[in-house]
């Protein structure tokens, strides 16, 4: 097998410290604090929920994704729901930690300014630590590919991890993004990428709400934590010129670590969404012969997991 980047950590890691956060969530315009501590190898990225009919964790894993309007929400059961937890997800990612315990004391993260940029600043002051367990990835061995509509995505093999993301919006044309999704490009290129919709919807949706197979959604949004598209520009300004597409190869990023375990391929993805990175991942999940799980061996090159 062939030589892996030898930026890949061998090792898995946890949390240096815990950090804390609190605020609004997006769907739900309901305050809730959150609070992540260290983990053993092997304990992955748990949500812990504290409610009056006890105490449930919610592992961040694909097999307990649930359907929500414009999130990633978890669920263990007919246990409580766990939702947008794609931005903490994807800082966690990004930074390479892999188990972490986060308590949470209401359905809903905090969605903070509406990008992954608070949850990256706690991560790093916190810090990483390596333990002892080598870490294990999921290597694409083929091609697998996705499609609903317009909507296409694709991974194949790939020594890393990499992603080419494109969106159409009206008034901007297309907008593509690629790069890797190490963690110094992930800060400076996706983190500060904000949630974002058209000002049109605003209005209507505040004077009828803005309902999803009638639940309502977005009641939280303001133009404190939502990029408010007008034209081909924004409220207050974009962030980058390609705000919107970066805020979608974000979300791809923190939807993908539900695998488990860091992938190593490469995606192309048109038009993606929560609902389309679910169906992807589910795909490449569900064939066996499409992965392998591998750890990293002294010399750099992959080796099946034990």
């Amino acid at each position: 097998m062939r030589l892996l980047p030898p930026s890949l950590p061998r090792y898995e890691a946890t949390l240096g410290g815990a950090f804390e956060g609190e605020g609004t969530g997006l769907h739900t315009a309901k305050h809730s604090r959150v609070r992540a501590t260290p983990a053993p190898a092997g304990h992955g990225i748990v949500f812990r929920r504290r409610t009056r009919k006890g105490v449930f964790d919610v592992p961040a894993l694909w097999t307990n994704r649930r359907s929500r309007p414009l999130c990633t929400a978890l669920q263990v059961g007919d246990g409580p729901l766990v939702r947008t937890v794609e931005h903490l997800m994807a800082a966690f990612a990004a930074h390479g930690v892999d188990n972490a315990l986060v308590e949470i004391d209401g359905e809903e993260l905090p969605i903070f300014d509406g990008s992954a940029e608070p949850w990256c600043e706690r991560v790093l002051a916190a810090g990483r630590v390596e333990l002892a367990a080598p870490r294990r990835y999921i290597r694409v061995c083929k091609r697998v590919a996705y499609q609903h509509k317009a909507h296409k995505q694709r991974i194949e093999p790939f020594d890393g991890f990499e992603m080419s993301v494109a969106i159409t919006l009206s008034h901007f044309g297309q907008l593509k993004w690629i790069g890797p999704t190490d963690a110094e490009t992930f800060r400076r290129e996706l983190a500060p990428s904000r949630s974002f919709g058209r000002l049109k919807w605003a209005l209507p949706a505040k004077i009828i709400g803005l309902f999803w197979f009638g639940e309502p959604v977005l009641k939280g949004a303001s133009a404190r934590n939502t990029l408010a598209l007008v034209g081909a520009g924004a409220v207050g300004g974009l962030r980058m010129p390609d705000e919107p597409v970066r805020h979608r190869a974000l979300d791809m990023v923190g939807d993908f670590a539900l695998a488990g375990a860091p992938l190593l391929g490469r995606v192309t993805a048109s038009r993606p969404g929560h609902e389309h990175n679910y169906g992807l991942l589910a795909l490449l999940m569900q064939d066996r012969a499409a992965w392998e799980a591998v750890t990293i061996g002294e010399d750099g090159r992959p080796r099946p997991a034990v």
